[in-house]
């Protein structure tokens, strides 16, 4: 079992930057992929950047590819989402989740079994 908590979301105006955490419990944190995933009101659930359980191997949606970065630190059982240049309609909850993805599986929200509660990134114009 693994537990997500994600925190740092927030109200940024458009062009700003907000870092988002997911802190994980347990001791196998470093044997699983982790992906974010954001939702918006009126829409599906979409998948925004994943890295493999090492951190050598990464994805990014198209629509935030340049501006997101996902890192983590196995040693603190954390993922990070570093965005910059935020735009309105990057407005969502945004939720971490953990799972055994391989390389060509990290874009898919079935390959993740944990998630966290979601915290909310709100982008004003």
């Amino acid at each position: 079992q693994v537990q997500l908590v994600n925190s740092g979301g927030g109200l940024v105006q458009a062009g700003g930057s907000l870092r988002l955490s997911c802190a994980a419990s347990g001791r196998t944190f470093s044997s699983y992929a982790m992906g974010w995933f954001r939702q918006a009101p009126g829409w599906e659930r979409e998948f925004v950047a994943a890295v493999n359980w090492g951190g050598g191997s990464t994805a990014y949606a198209d629509s935030v590819k340049g501006r997101f970065t996902i890192s983590r630190d196995n040693a603190k059982n954390t993922v990070y989402l570093q965005m910059n240049s935020l735009k309105p309609e990057d407005t969502a909850v945004y939720y971490c989740a953990a799972g055994t993805a391989g390389d060509y599986g990290l874009g898919y929200e079935r390959e993740y079994d944990y998630w966290g509660q979601g915290t909310q990134v709100t982008v004003s114009s």
